[in-house]
Order: C-alpha cells, then sequence, then structure tokens
C-alpha cells in the first residue's frame, strides 16, 4: 500500500518539463517529460526494449550503464578494477585490492558503528553515513534534481528519485515481472511472496504491538521512552522520527514543494496534498442502508457501525463498551479519573456521538444535566 501511495504522490507533482517524451512516428508515447535529452534516451530504452550495455563475462544486458556496473559486482567482488585483491574476508568469500575497504566491510559482520552523532547519539557503519545524517540536523540539502528542483540530503537519495523522471525499475522481483525503483520497495513486495505479512517476529515489551521489522521496534520504543532524538536547530522543538524534523523545518523556511497539478496550490508535505486532492477527487463511499455518502473511506467504516450497533472499544476497567474510540477516551477522563461526575457521565455515554446535541450535551452544566 505503501509503495502505490508513493507513486500516486509522485503524479501528482506538479514539475517544470521542457523535452517532449514522443516517439520516432511522432505520436506520445507515455505522458512522462524530461528537461534534458539524455534522461528521454534513457527512459526511451523501457518502450524500445534496447539493451545496449551487455557483460562480458556473462553476457547478460542492460539499458543503462549503472546497471551494468551493479551487475558487474556480482563478478568482481566489491571493486571493478580488474587488480589483484589480496585482501580477503575470513568470514565471506568477499576480497579487496585495499586493507581499509577489507576493514570497512567486516563491520558488516561485526556489527560495529564506530561514528556516533554528537547530537543524538545515532551511530553507523562508516564515516560517509554520518556525514549524510548530520544533514538532519543542520537542514543542508545540497543535492539538487534537475527534472524538478527537489533537494535532498545525500547523493543516494537523489539518484533514487531521479529514477521517478527516468522511469529507471532495476530492482526485479525473482517470483514475478514487477521490478521497482527502489530496493527497499522490493524487499516490502517480497513479503508478499514469502509469506511474511503475518509474521511479527520484534515485540514490544512495554506493550502488545509487534512489528516486523526491527527499526520500526525501535522508533515504537521511543513512544515509551519519551526519546526524541531528532532536534530542530531553530527552535526547541524536536521529534521522534526525522521525517518529523523534516516537515517542521519546513515552517522556517516556508518551503511548499508540493504542489496540486489541478488548481497550483502547494503544500509543505505530501499527506497535507493528499487531503487537498480529495477537493478534486470525484470518489465518495455511500452507506448501503442509508442515502449518506463519505469521501474517506474509514468515516463509512465508522458510520457504518450506527447500523450494526457494532462496538469494538472496550473499557479494560468496567467493561463498557462504545462506537468510536474518542467516545472511549471520554468516558475512561469522565469516568474513572474524575468519580464525582460519574453521574454526568453516564448519562453521556447514552447519547449517540452523531446526536446533533452532543457538542451542546458536554458543555452543559452539570445541573442541567441532572434536571
Amino acid at each position: 500500500m505503501h509503495i502505490i501511495y508513493n507513486v500516486l504522490f509522485e503524479m501528482e507533482i506538479n514539475c517544470v518539463k521542457q523535452e517532449s517524451h514522443i516517439k520516432q512516428e511522432s505520436h506520445i508515447e507515455c505522458d512522462k517529460n524530461f528537461s534534458q535529452k539524455s534522461n528521454l534516451d534513457s527512459h526511451m530504452r523501457t518502450h524500445s526494449g534496447e539493451k545496449p550495455y551487455r557483460c562480458s563475462q556473462c553476457e547478460k544486458a542492460f539499458s543503462r550503464s549503472n546497471q551494468l556496473k551493479m551487475h558487474l559486482i556480482n563478478h568482481n567482488g566489491e571493486n571493478l578494477n580488474q587488480v589483484e585483491k589480496p585482501y580477503e574476508c575470513s568470514q565471506c568469500d568477499k576480497v579487496f585490492r585495499n586493507k581499509q575497504y577489507l576493514v570497512n566491510h567486516i563491520r558488516t559482520h561485526t556489527g560495529e558503528k564506530p561514528y556516533q552523532c554528537i547530537l543524538c547519539n545515532k551511530a553507523f557503519t562508516w564515516a560517509n553515513q554520518l556525514k549524510i545524517h548530520m544533514r538532519a540536523h543542520t537542514g543542508e540539502n545540497p543535492y539538487k534534481c534537475n527534472e524538478c528542483a527537489k533537494v535532498f540530503e545525500g547523493k543516494t537519495a537523489l539518484a533514487i528519485h531521479q529514477r521517478i523522471h527516468t522511469g529507471e525499475k532495476p530492482y526485479h522481483c525473482s517470483e514475478c515481472p514487477k521490478t521497482f525503483s527502489n530496493s527497499s520497495h522490493l524487499k516490502c513486495h517480497m513479503r508478499i511472496h514469502n509469506g511474511l505479512n503475518g509474521e511479527k517476529s520484534h515485540q514490544c515489551m512495554h506493550c502488545d504491538n509487534t512489528f516486523t521489522q526491527k527499526n520500526n521496534l525501535t522508533v515504537h520504543m521511543r513512544i515509551h521512552t519519551g526519546e526524541k532524538p531528532y532536534k530542530c536547530n531553530q527552535c526547541e522543538n524536536a521529534y521522534l522520527q526525522n521525517r518529523q524534523l523534516i516537515i517542521h523545518i519546513q515552517t522556517h523556511t516556508g518551503e511548499k514543494p508540493c504542489q496540486c497539478n489541478h488548481c497550483g496550490k502547494t503544500y509543505s508535505h505530501r499527506s497535507q496534498l493528499t487531503r487537498h486532492l480529495r477537493v478534486h477527487n470525484d470518489t465518495t463511499y455511500q452507506c448501503t442502508l442509508c442515502n449518506k455518502a463519505f469521501k474517506n473511506k474509514s468515516y463509512l467504516i465508522k458510520h457504518t457501525r450506527t447500523h450494526t450497533g457494532e462496538k469494538p472499544y472496550q473499557c479494560s476497567l468496567c467493561e463498557k463498551a462504545f462506537t468510536w474510540d474518542n467516545q472511549l477516551k471520554i468516558h475512561m477522563k469522565r469516568t474513572h479519573t474524575y468519580n464525582e461526575t460519574s453521574t454526568q457521565n453516564n448519562l453521556l455515554i447514552e447519547y449517540s456521538y452523531e446526536d446533533k446535541n452532543w457538542a451542546e450535551f458536554i458543555s452543559s452544566p452539570k445541573s442541567n444535566l441532572v434536571g
């Protein structure tokens, strides 16, 4: 779902486009546009199937030179130069021409992370990883996309992003014909084939939440510990995740990189653009039991409970059940935290959350409630 969401979002971004994507026969092949002819030429190979870059060792062919370079790593180890490699890893078959390359490689086996951030204590295997990480604190984004002017902290992030413009998808699923622009997208996809969707082996020691990936558990644990390692260098705000900090920094810079291609409005973050796009989207979710319609599927699901009587939110102290989660929150606060107002709260619970007098009822004085 995450993959589809990202692709749909990128399609909505209104980029500066100059070079038309046209076949030799002068009819449009697809809607992609490019500011540089070299990027257009590379992209056209996705339609023509041309693969001019051929491996001299196994005769595999590729549409782009960097794909061939990545492939050659399988034959040549971690260095592409055809030179002697006297430094061999004792834990795997890889060999290196430089001792320092071997030292760096061994950390992938030992898990050693000698490069530590002085601001948030996060540690890294390589010095370059720390250098890129520090940009999250400084707000520096030195790598700029020449197609749409987006900026990135690292060269790798820019290279991955540019595949959106070129259409390149170098990561192939070994089980089905699907291809992906990002290795992490392929890993997520492989869970479908490997049956990992239901398996969540990383469990939180403080609550019942479980996660398929350890780093997701690490982020979740900060909710319990209160740790907020990502600090804004322009104010005192701190955040659980780096992406939250990046969004926050835009409040200082005024940057709004997400543009609606229907009306030109701009937003700081993709979630804001997604919400806005519902204004242009005619899709509605209609209740089959009454005539009400909703823009959001989750709103329809919640509404349906008024017909079915389903009450999935149960109080752990008195076992009362509620239709919506915020009803349970109100119940917990007013009934179990403030016992002297229990009469008022019991009355509150009897009302439907959708009752037109609900807001007035909550704000009414206690004397009016009990008559």
